[in-house]
């Protein structure tokens, strides 16, 4: 495992492939603490460097993701620090007091971070030039670039609005009424973003709620934000801007994106028994759960509490026997980050699992869509697509398994046919695992301290 790394001296990814083996594990037992929630970790960073004063966060996650946002923030003005307790503080330089870089600022890997750093970026009077690793160089920035441009921000890049992208924002932006197309927690937040360094009302309207950190937080460090909820469902969030945000405590919880993986590890081999501690239970972010619950899984929510505004829990596996399950469309944005493994589970359940509408996977870190259905049929498992729906025929058995999977940089593509080789007959091999510290540095001392066995 890696030592950790501070916004001083970042000692990011070498170019240097990782390949790894999961091979047939035991049943897995013990309690463990997955890294930090990585969605909350970007935005408190972000925020704290927004407000004006001391913000203290623990339990940030100290993946390369989050870290190329701890470097932004310091390239733009804020201070950030890390004591040897691994509690970071950052002093905050105000809504509208950031500074344009000196340099280009590559944030890695990190998608989330660079589409919520333009949304800040839109309405600022700086350049900002944006980069990335070869996978956020492929994926598209236009969904944001759309809406930022409403503030009067303007933008220069490669073809479809892809990085390397230079953001230059309007010094005198005007606030924006925005319906979100898609549903994207990402373009939501960055328009927010952009509405805090805007005079007047910015206002988003949500047709299909996603993830709601950014509301939760804002609320936290004192911004004029509400939100409405129709009655049939769609949501409104308006934010006055230009607010004075005050300095928050923030204990960030571990991430549920994160403990999907010795979950459903656990719910796959006999005899497992696993706490994973304090997770994040929002019920925009636990679609998962809920699926597995339904296909059978025996899960259960320990000590349920509130920290930082955000529900967490205990959450309690057992191995229990999966049958396959059809998954609504809708559901997509509780969970979009977890398909791949829950394709793992569907892989070893009875029956035809459907995930349907899951054309985002397509434009994720990799193509998911893509390296699911590749994936799966390379360990023996018959798997259909039909237009945006993925279909898995589990035969009630783990799979033979025996492939290397290429993860095209792509960390949950790993970590999912990490977990799917603990209990298939052959081996399943991973050709990098180099993507996996972006959001779950010491994944795989932590799962082999719970039975697995990957090397």
């Amino acid at each position: 495992m890696r030592p950790c790394m501070t916004p001083d001296s970042l000692d990011f990814r070498v170019d240097v492939p990782i390949p790894a083996v999961s091979r047939r594990a035991r049943a897995l037992e013990g309690t463990a603490r997955v890294p930090g929630d990585k969605s909350i970790s970007h935005r408190a960073l972000m925020f704290g460097a927004l407000a004006v004063g001391k913000s203290r966060i623990d339990g940030l996650l100290e993946g390369e993701d989050v870290l190329r946002t701890a470097a932004a923030m310091r390239s733009m003005g804020a201070s950030l620090e890390r004591d040897a307790e691994g509690v970071w503080t950052v002093h905050g330089v105000g809504v509208g007091g950031l500074a344009e870089p000196e340099d280009v600022i590559d944030m890695g890997n990190a998608g989330t971070g660079a589409r919520l750093l333009m949304g800040v970026v839109a309405t600022h009077p700086m350049t900002v030039i944006f980069t990335g690793d070869a996978s956020l160089r492929r994926r598209p920035m236009a969904r944001v670039m759309t809406p930022l441009s409403l503030f009067g921000a303007t933008f220069m890049g490669r073809g479809g609005g892809r990085l390397p992208l230079a953001v230059t924002g309007n010094p005198t932006p005007v606030p924006v009424t925005y319906t979100l197309p898609v549903a994207s927690a990402q373009v939501k937040s960055a328009v927010l973003l952009a509405g805090l360094n805007t005079p007047g009302m910015t206002t988003v309207i949500e047709p299909i709620a996603t993830r709601d950190h950014t509301e939760r937080m804002l609320i936290g460090f004192g911004a004029n934000l509400s939100v409405t909820i129709a009655a049939d469902g769609v949501r409104t969030i308006a934010l006055m801007g230009q607010p004075q945000l005050h300095p928050c405590d923030i204990h960030v919880p571990s991430d549920p994106s994160s403990a999907a993986f010795p979950a459903v590890a656990a719910l796959l081999l006999a005899g497992s028994d696993v706490i994973l501690e304090n997770v994040g239970t929002n019920p925009l972010r636990f679609g998962l759960f809920q699926t597995l619950r339904e296909m059978g899984a025996d899960i259960v929510l320990n000590n349920q509490r509130a920290a930082a505004g955000e529900p967490v829990a205990d959450v309690r596996v057992r191995a229990s026997a999966l049958i396959g399950v059809d998954v609504p469309a809708s559901r997509a944005p509780s969970m979009i980050d977890e398909y791949p493994i829950l394709a793992v589970a569907a892989a070893c359940a009875t029956g035809v699992t459907r995930m349907r509408g899951v054309a985002e996977l397509r434009v994720k870190e990799s193509n998911r869509f893509e390296a699911i259905v590749n994936g799966l049929t390379a360990c023996g498992v018959k798997v259909e697509a039909e237009g945006d729906d993925i279909l898995i025929y589990g035969s009630g058995v783990p799979p033979k398994g025996g492939a290397t999977i290429a993860a095209n940089l792509d960390h949950r593509i790993a970590m999912a046919f990490l977990v799917l080789g603990a209990v298939t007959d052959d081996p399943v091999g991973v050709d990098d695992m180099r993507s996996v510290d972006t959001s779950f540095p010491g994944f795989s001392p932590l799962m082999n301290s719970l039975g697995m066995s990957i090397g």
